[in-house]
């Protein structure tokens, strides 16, 4: 009669554990990679928020800004050369806004790569287990 390995159980329950363990290091790894991309994205959240109300403040005060200026400029040149001035602040406007338009057009195709801490994170995490 033959009897049984004594290391025929621990290799079945050494596979087993050393299963169990890698799948906890993945759960692991996907956990830290999920909540680094939950921080960048929330932070990508308030610096758009903050943009935006720094932004519209800031265009309020230029809008009324300008707007003095010109009741200025006409009321200065409203006797003698009215047209002129006229045609001379629609020309400055038209030219500064085509301007800000071609600006804001590169700014959106020139976009800032969202999650790169992320990706970057992944790439090494790839890279590592492939290198074994």
């Amino acid at each position: 009669m033959a009897a049984p390995e004594p290391n025929a159980g621990e290799s079945g329950g050494g596979i087993l554990q050393s299963l169990r363990n890698l799948a906890a290091t993945l759960v692991a790894l996907l956990q830290t990679r999920l909540d680094l991309l939950v921080t960048e994205l929330e932070e990508e959240r308030v610096r758009l928020l903050e943009l935006l109300l720094w932004g519209a403040g800031a265009l309020f005060l230029l809008g009324a800004g300008i707007l003095m200026l010109i009741i200025l400029v006409l009321a200065v040149f409203w006797d003698s050369y009215r047209i002129a001035a006229i045609v001379v602040l629609a020309g400055i406007f038209l030219s500064v806004g085509i301007g800000m338009t071609v600006g804001v057009r590169n700014r959106v195709r020139a976009r800032s790569r969202l999650f790169s801490a992320s990706l970057e994170e992944l790439a090494k995490d790839k890279e590592r287990l492939t290198s074994r």
